[in-house]
């Protein structure tokens, strides 16, 4: 692995979105923002990107389950993606978050709270499992963790799509987050959320230490990592 100025070492930081305890509308503000960022710096494009080669691989009827689903744009899109290529996407959403949880639904067919290192789903019983910028939020033992949980659920194709660590990537989306009217969480932890990114040496290390599998790990526009693999 190669740490450069431009893209050093990963660093842990504290988003205030992360505290269980944050108040309610702050959160609902703040991913609205969130949301915003997918579609303007690739967050959206490069999770539906890795998505479609998951969707080649089954036909029909499926099931996803998106962990971390936030205000769940990611899920709305993907049933979107997967009308036009011939499959009825069912979607599940889970967050820890309480106030996204029982306030916004979007996508979802279902919604419910959980613990993303404990999925209460029974083996192989979901589709799709997909996290979308949600692993930087773990420690590297964590992350694993998470990405077991994720292999151990799904049953064709576990999905990945996270930010790419770099100070270019940092700066811009500080800058951006001024003329976009961006809350100061949002900006704060956009930045920190950034500086947690992985690698993507990094994250094919991760998933071949808690899996056995070293995937391909695409790069994708708006400084954004994807993989996907089918869990044996």
């Amino acid at each position: 692995m190669t740490v450069t100025l431009l893209t050093p070492s990963r660093r842990r930081g504290i988003e205030i979105l992360d505290n269980p305890a944050v108040d309610p509308e702050l959160m609902r503000r703040s991913m609205k923002d969130v949301e915003r960022a997918n579609v303007l710096f690739g967050g959206r494009r490069a999770a539906l990107a890795e998505l479609s080669n998951a969707f080649r691989r089954i036909s029909g009827a499926a099931t996803m389950l998106d962990v971390g689903t936030g205000r769940g744009d990611i899920p709305a899109s993907a049933v979107a993606l997967a009308r036009g290529m011939g499959i009825t996407l069912h979607t599940i959403g889970m967050d820890l978050s309480l106030p996204l949880v029982t306030g916004v639904r979007n996508g979802n067919e279902h919604v419910l709270r959980g613990d993303a290192l404990a999925l209460p789903f029974r083996d192989k019983s979901v589709d799709i499992v997909l996290a979308s910028q949600v692993l930087h939020h773990f420690t590297e033992d964590s992350a694993a963790a998470l990405i077991a949980e994720m292999n151990r659920v799904a049953r064709s194709s576990v999905v990945i799509s996270d930010l790419k660590r770099s100070l270019i990537a940092a700066a811009g989306l500080w800058l951006g987050s001024f003329p976009l009217g961006f809350h100061p969480v949002s900006r704060h932890d956009g930045v920190v959320s950034v500086m947690r990114g992985f690698l993507p040496v990094e994250l094919a290390d991760l998933v071949e230490h808690a899996t056995g599998q070293r995937p391909a790990v695409e790069r994708r526009l708006g400084f954004r990592v994807t993989t996907s693999w089918t869990p044996l």
